[in-house]
């Protein structure tokens, strides 16, 4: 694309590349901070005042933007067919995995990324990259869910992935086989909840749960589904 033909977004999906290219350098010393921010900013060659349009808040957004990059290289990555004749299980695992060693060689960022949103004042974003990993995923798996199925997906898989990021990110055994351990061992726990929630499906009791407080479960759709997009959900 021609630099007069390059819209806005264009110019601002550039500047993002180019901050965070120059920024990663700078974080293991600075973490995601305004200090790192102008570094990078000096090192990019980026106008000051386009980076502030980029990253408005400074140091989080970058860690932020840092994170969904990693995202799109595992949505990438996940859509080369590797995972075609897997089974389920074998599925998340690889997903897993794959987010992680996509960024090995940014473990320090990531480090520094876990230790801002742990934050009070960014557990929120924190809480929404998790979900957004966890989202795309199972979107990368072919999950079809629309009722509350796609809440419980991308809550279990978000728990998975964050203690498994924060085992990785103190391993230091031989091609992290420690970690690859640990994520087979999660992924194994929540197998059992799966089948126990199926065992619990053919029972007796789940005719009196549906009946009460399952209800409202079953009137609980996606993002998206009903209603404005906006939202997080919507009850039918």
């Amino acid at each position: 694309m021609t630099e007069q033909h390059k819209t806005e977004s264009d110019h601002i999906a550039e500047a993002r590349a180019k901050l965070l290219d120059a920024a990663l350098i700078h974080v293991v010393f600075d973490g995601w901070s305004d200090a790192t921010l102008r570094a990078a900013i000096s090192d990019s060659g980026v106008e000051p005042g386009l980076a502030r349009i980029v990253f408005p808040r400074g140091g989080v957004d970058m860690a932020l933007a840092f994170h969904y990059q990693g995202d799109a290289r595992l949505r990438d990555d996940l859509a080369q067919g590797a995972l075609e004749d897997m089974g389920m299980t074998a599925k998340i695992t690889h997903a897993v995995r794959r987010r992680l060693e996509l960024v090995e060689g940014d473990k320090e960022a990531v480090r520094r990324g876990a230790s801002l949103f742990a934050l009070p004042i960014h557990a929120g974003d924190g809480t929404k990259a998790l979900w957004h990993t966890a989202d795309t995923i199972w979107s990368a798996l072919g999950d079809t869910s629309t009722d509350y199925n796609w809440y419980t997906k991308r809550a279990t898989l978000s728990a998975v992935y964050s203690s498994t990021v924060l085992y990785w990110l103190g391993d230091e055994s031989m091609g992290q086989e420690a970690t690859w351990a640990f994520l087979d061992r999660r992924i194994a726990n929540v197998m059992q909840i799966e089948k126990a929630k199926a065992q619990f499906r053919k029972s007796p009791l789940a005719g009196i749960f549906n009946a009460g407080p399952g209800r409202i479960l079953d009137r609980l759709n996606k993002p998206g589904t009903r209603g404005d997009m906006s939202l997080p959900g919507k009850l039918s």
